[in-house]
C-alpha cells in the first residue's frame, strides 16, 4: 500500500490539507496576529486585511506584530505609513499589547477599490 507524502509537520498529507500555496480564508475581525506569517508575506497580508476591514465597516483595528527584534513592526509601519486607507496609527495601549501591537485608525467613507497600494 503506497503512503501519501508527509506535510511540513510530518503528518500524512490528505486531500483536505491546505498546501503551501493554497489560499486560506479567515474571518475579518478587529485584530490581526501576524506571528504565523513569514516577514516576506506581511506587506500583502496587511494590505489585504486593511481593504477587507474597510469593506466590513471597521474604523479601528489592531495589528499584532510582537515585540521581538522589531522586524515585523518595521514592515507593518512601512505599509501603514503610505496606505491610502489609513488615517493614523500608533502603539497599542499597554492593555492591548503595547509596542508589540499597532492600533490603526481607518478613513471613513473610503472606497477600498480606490486603493493603489
Amino acid at each position: 500500500m503506497a503512503s501519501r507524502p508527509a506535510d511540513a509537520d510530518g503528518r500524512e498529507a490528505t486531500p483536505e490539507s491546505p498546501g503551501p500555496d493554497r489560499v486560506v480564508r479567515l474571518p475579518i475581525e478587529d485584530s490581526l496576529d501576524l506571528h504565523t506569517f513569514a516577514p516576506r508575506d506581511i506587506p500583502d497580508v496587511v494590505r489585504e486585511y486593511l481593504r477587507e476591514c474597510v469593506r466590513s465597516g471597521f474604523r479601528e483595528v489592531r495589528i499584532i506584530h510582537g515585540r521581538g527584534t522589531g522586524t515585523q513592526r518595521t514592515i507593518v509601519r512601512s505599509v501603514l505609513g503610505t496606505h491610502p486607507l489609513v488615517e493614523t496609527f500608533a502603539d497599542a495601549p499597554p492593555d492591548r499589547g503595547g509596542w508589540g501591537a499597532t492600533v490603526v485608525r481607518l478613513h471613513a467613507n473610503r472606497d477600498p477599490a480606490d486603493n493603489d497600494q
